[in-house]
């Protein structure tokens, strides 16, 4: 598999921190037809999550979001980059966003035990053009 590099668009929502609220949401969206290229949920204070969508379609979610009354922020942009799982494949994409002086302020990235990966590059605003040219995309 080759690296593969893409813009992608992702909303966030803010729900109660409580059992089954992801479950709910991403049934829900199942269920709607809508397809997601990521998800991450991470803590919004003592009583809140931050649950983050990267739809494949974000026409989709958002009519969706808009029937079920889920409020959404965004669209925010990242990058996604998918490829084959090697020593130092995340530090080739850094060394090309260093080299371009962008600032990376969030990543994530999960192995998918197949030999491949999947990583999410969170750039500024102001730096999301530069980093996606650093990048080729």
């Amino acid at each position: 598999m080759a690296t593969n590099i893409q813009r992608v668009d992702y909303f966030h929502a803010t729900v109660t921190d409580r059992p089954g609220e992801a479950y709910r949401l991403l049934t829900q969206l199942a269920s709607s037809g809508v397809s997601l290229l990521a998800f991450s949920a991470i803590p919004a204070g003592p009583e809140h999550t931050q649950l983050m969508l990267f739809p494949k379609s974000p026409d989709s979610l958002m009519r969706v979001a808009g029937t079920a009354g889920l409020v959404l922020t965004g669209p925010q942009h990242a990058l996604l980059i998918q490829g084959d799982d090697e020593l130092g494949a995340l530090a080739e994409s850094h060394r090309a966003l260093f080299d371009a002086n962008v600032n990376v302020y969030a990543s994530t990235g999960v192995a998918d035990g197949q030999g491949g990966y999947g990583y999410v590059i969170y750039v500024r605003s102001e730096d999301f053009e530069e980093a996606a040219r650093a990048l080729g995309v």
